[in-house]
């Protein structure tokens, strides 16, 4: 009975284990005074990118591999969800000379 029940504790832990470390996390990258704050941040496939955009003017998130391109209205946020790992250097259309790189763990 005992060997049962340490199997069965051993198993939930492992379970749990499991869950938390593929949670899903919010990534937040500022856009602020024609910047992306952070340039460069770390992310795991499925977590969100959350652009706050505290400018008064339109940017986008545009990745220049094509992965996305988020439309950015001032004074707003808008969320996105990372599909695909690798390193993704994006860039404002409206903008290009802001950049910021996403490095997209699996």
């Amino acid at each position: 009975m005992t060997r049962i029940l340490c199997l069965s504790v051993a198993a939930a832990m492992a379970v749990a284990v499991l869950t938390s470390s593929t949670q899903a996390a919010t990534i937040r990258i500022t856009i602020d005074n024609l910047t992306y704050v952070p340039a460069e941040a770390s992310a795991r496939v499925g977590d969100t990118v959350e652009w706050i955009n505290k400018d008064v003017f339109a940017h986008t998130a545009t990745a220049r591999n094509h992965d996305f391109d988020v439309m950015q209205p001032p004074k707003s946020t808008v969320s996105t969800v990372l599909k695909k790992a690798g390193t993704v250097d994006y860039f404002c259309k409206f903008h290009p000379n802001m950049k910021g790189r996403l490095v997209i763990a699996p």
